[in-house]
């Protein structure tokens, strides 16, 4: 199950969301982005370079939130509204802003992590 608000955007040539994602209202995934070469075309005529995005299980997207091509969000991360995430985000991390920066781990997530190495 994911759980998907209204007037999102996705560019979903190359996307994964997992499950129990939440995905806030107006939030958007581009997955694509025109290279720019060479200079002496319009960009809009340039090459289509297309990255994947992911977004793994139990992560939190906020509204008006936008995942830039090639970023994966790590499982149960929470992304703030309104950020740009032009990088990955670790497992279980907070982000946000423009662009998003870690703030903090969510509390717990050394128990989750730990579970997960004995498996």
């Amino acid at each position: 199950m994911v759980w998907i608000g209204p007037q999102s955007y996705f560019d979903a040539r190359d996307t994964i969301l997992g499950d129990f994602v939440g995905w806030g209202p107006g939030a958007k995934i581009l997955g694509s982005m025109h290279t720019g070469i060479p200079v002496d075309v319009p960009v809009i005529q340039s090459d289509l370079e297309i990255k994947p995005v992911r977004v793994e299980p139990w992560a939190d997207i906020g509204t008006n939130s936008t995942i830039l091509p090639g970023v994966t969000i790590g499982k149960g991360s929470i992304v703030g509204a309104g950020s740009v995430v032009t990088g990955d985000v670790p497992p279980f991390a907070i982000v946000a802003g423009v662009p998003a920066r870690f703030l903090r781990w969510r509390e717990g997530h050394q128990i989750e992590q730990k579970d997960a190495a004995e498996e």
